[in-house]
């Protein structure tokens, strides 16, 4: 069955960097766009971005452009999400998801995505 696993949240301090991985398994990785979620507690999923089946092109939320970046490794089944100068807002828990098929208006939501980790947390204190 599909799994994909995310690692690498934890607590840091504002303006700290962290590197997220989701390691993807059980599905032919370089079908599907790969797009990166966050939710904190009371609050919707949001989307931060997406990244498509050969890596050119991303999109980006605002909320976090320029600061995140996302990337892939096929070979490795791999897509991972840099945030750098994280800010006390960033905290929540972290997915990815995979979404099969090309980048379309539906990779910018939930909806886009047919799998999903269980999430990572990421905590950044003031």
């Amino acid at each position: 069955q599909v799994q994909l696993v995310e690692s690498g949240g934890g607590s840091v301090q504002a303006g700290d960097s962290l590197r997220l991985s989701c390691a993807a398994s059980g599905l032919t990785f370089s079908n599907y766009a790969m797009g990166w979620f966050r939710q904190a507690p009371g609050k919707e999923r949001e989307f931060l971005g997406t990244i498509p089946r050969h890596g050119t092109n991303t999109v980006y939320a605002d909320s976090v452009k320029g600061r995140f970046t996302i990337s892939r490794d096929n070979a490795q089944n791999t897509v991972y999400l840099q945030m750098n100068s994280l800010r006390p807002e960033d905290t929540a828990v972290y997915y990815c998801a995979a979404g099969f098929g090309i980048l379309d208006t539906d990779k910018l939501k939930t909806k886009g995505y047919s799998y999903w980790g269980q999430g990572t947390q990421v905590t950044v204190s003031s």
